[in-house]
């Protein structure tokens, strides 16, 4: 990989030269996502209750299905599609990825479609061809009838149909949503690319290793000209990406985010940023109603993989191995974001989801709701950014221990006397008093140049990250302007879309 141009200085987007093109090519060829140095041989499935389905109906693109559904699978459970990454098969991802244990644990089925060496050298799903990756086309048709198939198989709810995949697989997964937001109510990209980033080979390499500098409105056009006149409603969309991944560079996940939340037209500016385990930064833009729309996971220290988390508690998923790094379990909280824990995103319960969520008070370290009781409920439960945090038997709840000057995003479902959870309310957010441990609550305009200068912001690789929450800034020079605010001591997020102390 070339050095990273100076701050300022302009890049030709391809090589002058046909050696410099074959160069390139070759590059692109080697990196193409999840497979620099550990290239395995894609192979037929093997993984324990992982079965191939010989035929699925219109297969243009040439891949291979495989299934699973854990025992006495009820009638109308989600379906959850999940794409491995270059040099993997869907064995070795139903292996290492997790997504087993959830399916086990929350009742749903899972597909697993594997590409080959026929398809692609390097057996990458081809999200930069638009013969294979846009609707009705390729690859993207040939998965569609994959979850048709599954669909009627189970009888699965064909409005809780999810798809999620890892590098290659993470950048068709963001086409898939693009091309299908009739068919998939949710996605989660992995260390993958936004939306038709590239519509060639070529093209590949701009996307992995640097920025398009589009708007995100024009971001945002790309996924609307993939399936044209289509009003909604559109996926949630969940982002993981490891802060030091040098084979899809960081920038992709903030034009993910950016494409997203012009996609819903809820901006850019975070509704809530919260700490998870593994050296996570969740930061959540919600939609008009206060459910979570667009989240964007940045792990610190992280470079190209899967987040996964061994280990038995509930939480905790997955195997590491090539490109399968242990920090935090992604499935665990992909799966808690799209509700498929019957808990936090709709539920299946019989129980509807409370109303009248409120704030009715904070302190530095405490943040106290209310809400209007359900009747025939027996108890509360209540999670904080989609994780379970407590119950309560009464329609209020007092939340400690947590981080002065900072937001919390909270919903609450209603639990009936047989312990069945019911659908969650929307999200309120609370904002804890005080300035976070020395946080001034400021707000500084500057180029990314001057905030890094200033120590509100650092730079890797060419491009700034905000101190604390790792927010990508774009690239690491005078031209490019931002606003930070100081939530607490020492971190900074994103503020351009208004910044009040």
């Amino acid at each position: 990989m070339p050095p990273n141009p100076p701050p300022g200085s302009a890049r030709s987007p391809l090589p002058r030269t046909a050696r410099a093109v074959t160069t390139a090519l070759l590059g692109v060829l080697a990196l193409l996502t999840a497979c620099l140095s550990a290239v395995v041989t894609a192979v037929p499935a093997a993984a324990a209750g992982l079965t191939q389905v010989s035929s699925f109906g219109s297969n243009p693109g040439n891949l291979a299905m495989y299934e699973y559904a854990p025992a006495g699978l009820p009638a109308n459970a989600p379906v959850v599609v999940a794409l491995h990454g270059c040099g993997q098969s869907a064995s070795d991802y139903f292996a290492n990825s997790g997504w087993q244990k959830y399916a086990d644990l929350w009742g749903f089925a899972l597909v697993l479609p594997q590409t080959s060496s026929a398809n692609n050298s390097l057996s990458c799903f081809s999200w930069f061809d638009p013969a294979k990756d846009t609707r009705g086309k390729g690859e993207a048709a040939s998965v569609v009838s994959m979850v048709g198939h599954a669909v009627t198989q189970y009888g699965s709810d064909s409005r809780r149909v999810y798809v999620t995949g890892l590098s290659a697989g993470g950048g068709m997964t963001a086409n898939l949503l693009a091309d299908y937001p009739d068919v998939f109510a949710g996605g989660s990209v992995g260390s993958g690319l936004p939306a038709q980033c590239a519509t060639s080979q070529t093209a590949a390499s701009g996307c992995q290793y640097g920025s398009l500098n589009l708007t995100p409105a024009q971001w945002g056009d790309k996924v609307r000209a993939s399936y044209p006149g289509y009003t909604g409603p559109w996926p949630r969309v969940a982002i993981w990406q490891g802060a030091s991944d040098y084979t899809v560079y960081p920038v992709n996940a903030t034009e993910l985010r950016d494409q997203w939340t012009n996609v819903w037209g809820i901006g850019q500016t975070p509704s809530s940023t919260q700490s998870l385990p593994g050296n996570t930064t969740l930061t959540t833009y919600n939609d008009g109603s206060g459910k979570p729309a667009v989240q964007m996971y940045s792990i610190a220290g992280m470079g190209h993989g899967l987040a996964v988390d061994p280990g038995s508690g509930t939480e905790q998923c997955g195997a590491t191995g090539a490109y399968y790094l242990d920090t935090i379990c992604s499935s665990y909280y992909t799966a808690r974001f799209w509700g498929l824990d019957s808990g936090s995103g709709g539920g299946t319960g019989a129980l509807p989801a409370p109303t009248g969520l409120k704030v009715t008070g904070t302190t530095g370290t405490t943040a106290s709701l209310s809400w209007t009781a359900v009747t025939g409920a027996a108890s509360y439960t209540v999670y904080r950014a989609g994780t379970k945090v407590g119950t309560s038997t009464s329609a209020a709840y007092t939340d400690s221990g947590l981080t002065a000057g900072t937001s919390y995003a909270y919903t609450v479902a209603a639990v009936d006397s047989a312990g069945t959870v019911g659908a969650a309310s929307g999200a309120v957010t609370a904002t804890t008093t005080g300035s976070g441990g020395g946080g001034s609550g400021q707000c500084f305009t500057a180029t990314n140049y001057a905030q890094v200068a200033a120590g509100r912001a650092h730079q890797s690789g060419g491009y700034t990250y905000a101190n604390g929450s790792n927010q990508n800034m774009g690239l690491w020079n005078v031209f490019v302007t931002h606003t930070l605010k100081e939530t607490a001591a020492g971190y900074y997020v994103i503020a351009d879309s208004g910044c009040s102390a």
